[in-house]
């Protein structure tokens, strides 16, 4: 991993702390996953929202943790 990344990674865990971040080198799937740490409600999930996100870089991944965050905010309670 490299500085940067080291350090946007740093950054995800500040902003989006209810995920766990895995940094995988397997062929054929993404690099990049972002795993949630408490489940999400059904009508969390009907709206889009997902346990887990897998993406080909952290940029990526930090895209679709801040669309994931739009859709949870939608569905709040």
């Amino acid at each position: 991993m490299t500085e940067y990344e080291r350090r946007l990674i740093d950054l995800l865990i500040s902003a989006h702390p209810a995920w766990r971040y895995e940094h995988l080198h397997l062929p054929g799937l993404p690099r990049w996953w972002a795993i949630r740490y408490k489940p999400l409600r059904s009508d969390q999930r009907a709206a889009g929202a997902r346990d887990i996100l897998g993406r080909t870089t952290l940029h990526r991944l930090a895209e679709a943790l801040a669309h994931h965050d739009e859709i949870l905010h939608r569905t709040r309670p």
